[in-house]
C-alpha cells in the first residue's frame, strides 16, 4: 500500500492454500483440529520467506500469500506439499495433514494491508479444484513457470469457476515424485468459444478410443496375448495394512489387528481384486515406510489404512483408500458406532473400497460382503483375541487363542469361523509346543468338521481340515481338502503354501513349485513361504539357490528360526559344515528352550567327523523327549549322520509308532536319499502310503 494510503495495484502471483478435512476433524476433535493448525502453520511459515512469500492474512484453515513471480510460487507450493508428505510419513493417519493449493497471477489491489481484486479471486476458486496434497494453477502461472520448475503439468480442460465471468484454463501440476507423465500446455485460444473446444477434444478422444479398440482386436487375434481390457481388470489390487490402534489402552490392539484381518479376508473374496495376504500387510505394522515403496513390495496399485480407537463401547474408525502413483486419496472416511455395530461396519467398509476401485461385484459376491458370521458381538470380540493370539504363533499364544476361541463358542456355538479358528490353532500346536500330534490333530479335523458342518463354504476350515488329513497321512483325503479349499478361497495363501508342503512330501515337485510361488504371489512378504520357494531348489540338489533364497528372507526377518535351519541344511549338503553349523546354532538359540535345528546340528557334528559333540547333541534330544517333545525323526538323523543304521532304524520306527508328523519328509528329504534302496526305508514309506 502506498505511504499516504491510497491503492495501489500491481502484478503478482497469489497462493491460497486449504487444510483438508479441517471442519469434520474440528467437530470430532477440537483440540487435535487446532494443534494441528498451528502445527502446519509452522511448517508453511518456515518456507515463505525462502521463496519471497508474504503472507497476507489467514482464513481460519488457509492462507492467502502473495509472491513477486509465478516461479517462487509454484516453487514454494512444491516444498509445501513435500514438506508436509514427508511429516506425514511419520505420524499416524489421524495427525495428517493435507493441504490443497491454487495459484494463479494476475492484477491486484493492495488496499489498507489486504489485497483484493480479479487475481485473488481466481486463486481462491483454483483451490478446490487441487486434490487433497495437490496444487492446482491457472494457464498463465504453467506457460509463465514451464521452462523454470522441475514439475510439469496435466491440463484439465476450460473449468466455470464461481464468480468468474468466462471459464478458466486449469492445469494440475505433477509433483516431482509423483508418476504421471507431464503433457504440454497447450495455448489458450481466447477467440475460440467453449463448444468448439468441446467438440475437437470430443473428435480426438473418440479417435483414441478407436484407436485403443483396434490394438486390442489386434492383441487378441494375432499375438497371442489377451485383449487390453483382461490386463486392466488384472490390475486392480489392494493391500490392507495393519489399522494403527489409538486407545490409551494397548491390549486393544487385537481389535485394530482384528478389523484388518477380517477386512483383508472379505476384500480377498472379491475375484476381480487381488489382496496380498495378511502375513505381507503385517509387514509394515508400526514401520513408516514411503507408499510408493509398500506399493512396490506388495505389488498392488491401492492401499487401505486407518485407524481405531475404542473408549468405553464407542468405537471411532477412519480409513482410507490412497492410489500409490500419486499419493492421492480415492476414498476415505470417519465412522463413529458401537461395538455392537463392528461387524456391519467392516462389511459396510469392504463394499466402500471395492466401490472405489470400480471393481464389478459377480453374483453372490455382494452377499458374501454382507455376511455376518455371528450376530453376537461379544462372540467376535472373543474370536478376534483368539486369532490375535494364535497369529503370534507361539506356545502360550495358542494356548491363549484356544481359550478365547473356546468362550466365542460358549457365547455363539454356531459361530463357524471360531471353529475353524480353533482347527488352525490346534493343527499348529505340535509345531510351537510338546503336545503330541497325536492328540492334537484329531482335536484340529474334528474342529474343521464341526465348522464346515456350519458353513461348509469356508476355505480356511477345508484347508486345517487338510493339513490335519495329511498329519494323519491320509493324502488322497488331505489333497481332496486341499483342492477344494482352494477352489472356495483361490486368494488364501495359507491353503496354497500348505498344499505344496504335500506335494514336496509326496515327491510332487513341479506341481509344489507351482503352489508355492502362488502363495508368494498372494503373500509376498511372508517369510514362512519364503523359505519355502527356497524348499524348491533344495530338494531339486540346487543347494546354492536355496542357500540364496534363505538369505532374502533373512534380509527381510534376520531371527526368522525356519531360514537358519534350512540354510544349515543345504550348507551340509554342499560340504559348508562350518557355516551349516553356525546356522544350527542360531536355530537352537532362537528355538527358545525347544528343540528346534538340535537334529540338524547333531546332523552336522556327526558328517563332519565332530562326533563327541554329536552324542552330546543326542543326549540333549533324549532329554526334550522326556519332555514330551515329538524329537525321534532328529534323533534319528544324529545316529543316520553317525553311520550307526540300526539305531537309524530303531528311532525311525518309534516316529512311526508315534504318528510323528515329521516322519514323511523323509522321503524326499536329501540328508535320507543314500537310504532310498534300504528294503527298511522302502516298508516304512509303504505302511506311511508314500511308496507303493
Amino acid at each position: 500500500m502506498a505511504p499516504d494510503g491510497t491503492e495501489k495495484r500491481k502484478l503478482a502471483a497469489i497462493m491460497f492454500t486449504d487444510m483438508v478435512g479441517y471442519t469434520a476433524l474440528t467437530q470430532r476433535n477440537e483440540a487435535l483440529a487446532l494443534e494441528l493448525l498451528e502445527e502446519h502453520r509452522r511448517v508453511l511459515r518456515e518456507l515463505f520467506p525462502r521463496f519471497n512469500g508474504r503472507e497476507i492474512k489467514t482464513t481460519g484453515d488457509g492462507s492467502l500469500l502473495e509472491f513477486e513471480s509465478a516461479v517462487e510460487a509454484v516453487r514454494c507450493a512444491i516444498e509445501i506439499q513435500r514438506a508436509l508428505a514427508a511429516r506425514n510419513l511419520s505420524v499416524t493417519p489421524e495427525r495428517r495433514v493435507e493441504l490443497r493449493i491454487g495459484v494463479h497471477v494476475g492484477d491486484v489491489v493492495h488496499r489498507e494491508g489486504d489485497v483484493l481484486g480479479d487475481g485473488v479471486n481466481i486463486a481462491a476458486r483454483l483451490q478446490p479444484l487441487a486434490e487433497p496434497g495437490g496444487i492446482c494453477v491457472s494457464v498463465d502461472v504453467a506457460r509463465q513457470i514451464q521452462h523454470n520448475v522441475e514439475a510439469g503439468f496435466v491440463t484439465l480442460g476450460p473449468q466455470a469457476l464461481k464468480n468468474v465471468a468466462a471459464p478458466i484454463e486449469v492445469c494440475r501440476i505433477v509433483l516431482p515424485w509423483e508418476k504421471t507423465a507431464p503433457a504440454p500446455v497447450a495455448p489458450v485460444m481466447p477467440r475460440r468459444s467453449p463448444w468448439r473446444l468441446t467438440k475437437a477434444r470430443l473428435l480426438t478422444a473418440a479417435l483414441v478410443v478407436l484407436a485403443l479398440c483396434g490394438l486390442g482386436v489386434w492383441f487378441h487375434y494375432f499375438s497371442g496375448r489377451p485383449p487390453a481390457v483382461t490386463r486392466a481388470g488384472a490390475s486392480k489390487s489392494v493391500a490392507v495394512l495393519p489399522f494403527v490402534n489409538l486407545s490409551s489402552d494397548k491390549e486393544n490392539e487385537y481389535l485394530s489387528d482384528g478389523i484388518t484381518e477380517d477386512l483383508c479376508t472379505a476384500l480377498t473374496q472379491v475375484k476381480g481384486l487381488r489382496v496380498p495376504a495378511r502375513t505381507s500387510c503385517f509387514f509394515f505394522k508400526g514401520k513408516t515406510e514411503d507408499i510408493q515403496k509398500i506399493g512396490q513390495q506388495l505389488h498392488v496399485a491401492t492401499v487401505l489404512e486407518g485407524s481405531v480407537r475404542k473408549a468405553g463401547n464407542k468405537l471411532r474408525i477412519n480409513a482410507q483408500l490412497i492410489n500409490i502413483a500419486d499419493g492421492f486419496h480415492l476414498w476415505a472416511t470417519n465412522y463413529d458406532r458401537d461395538m455392537s455395530d463392528l461387524l456391519a461396519l467392516q462389511s459396510e467398509i469392504a463394499q466402500q473400497v471395492v466401490a472405489a476401485l470400480r471393481v464389478q461385484l459377480l453374483p453372490g459376491e455382494t452377499q458374501q460382503l454382507e455376511k455376518r458370521p455371528t450376530v453376537n458381538p461379544e462372540a467376535h470380540r472373543l474370536y478376534l483375541l483368539g486369532r490375535f493370539f494364535w497369529n503370534q504363533r507361539s506356545g502360550d499364544g495358542l494356548k491363549k487363542g484356544l481359550n478365547y476361541l473356546e468362550q466365542a463358542l460358549a457365547q455363539d456355538p454356531d459361530y463357524a469361523l471360531a471353529y475353524a479358528g480353533l482347527a488352525d490353532c490346534y493343527v499348529v500346536l505340535p509345531d510351537c509346543t510338546a503336545a503330541p500330534a497325536k492328540e492334537a490333530v484329531p482335536k484340529a479335523r474334528a474342529a474343521a468338521l464341526k465348522a464346515l458342518e456350519l458353513d461348509n463354504t469356508l476355505g480356511e476350515a477345508h484347508a486345517a481340515l487338510a493339513l490335519a488329513k495329511e498329519c494323519e497321512w491320509d493324502w488322497t483325503a488331505a489333497e481332496a481338502e486341499f483342492r477344494r479349499a482352494i477352489e472356495l478361497s483361490p486368494n488364501y495363501a495359507t491353503a496354497h503354501h500348505w498344499y505344496s508342503i504335500l506335494l514336496h512330501t509326496t515327491g510332487r515337485f513341479e506341481e509344489a513349485r507351482r503352489e508355492i510361488l502362488r502363495a508368494q504371489e498372494l503373500d509376498p512378504l511372508s517369510p514362512i513361504i519364503n523359505v519355502n520357494v527356497g524348499l524348491v531348489p533344495y530338494y531339486n540338489r540346487r543347494y546354492d539357490e536355496a542357500i540364496a533364497e534363505c538369505h532374502k528372507v533373512l534380509e527381510l526377518n534376520p531371527n526368522f528360526l525356519s531360514a537358519h535351519e534350512w540354510l544349515g541344511f543345504a550348507y551340509v549338503m554342499k560340504g559348508m559344515f562350518t557355516e551349516a553349523i553356525g546356522e544350527f546354532q542360531i536355530s537352537r538359540t532362537l528355538g527358545g528352550g525347544r528343540p528346534f535345528g538340535l537334529g540338524g546340528l547333531g546332523y552336522a557334528y556327526a558328517v563332519s567327523g565332530r562326533t563327541g559333540e554329536a552324542r552330546q547333541v543326542l543326549d540333549e534330544l533324549l532329554r526334550f523327549l522326556q519332555q514330551g517333545y515329538e524329537a525321534q525323526v532328529d534323533v534319528a538323523l544324529v545316529y543316520h549322520g553317525l553311520g550307526e543304521r540300526e539305531q537309524t532304524f530303531h528311532w525311525l520306527e518309534q516316529a512311526f509308532k508315534e504318528r510323528n508328523i515329521f516322519l514323511p519328509y523323509v522321503k524326499s528329504d536329501p540328508p535320507w536319499q543314500n537310504l532310498r534302496s534300504e528294503p527298511r526305508f522302502i516298508a516304512l514309506l509303504k505302511q506311511m502310503g508314500l511308496e507303493k
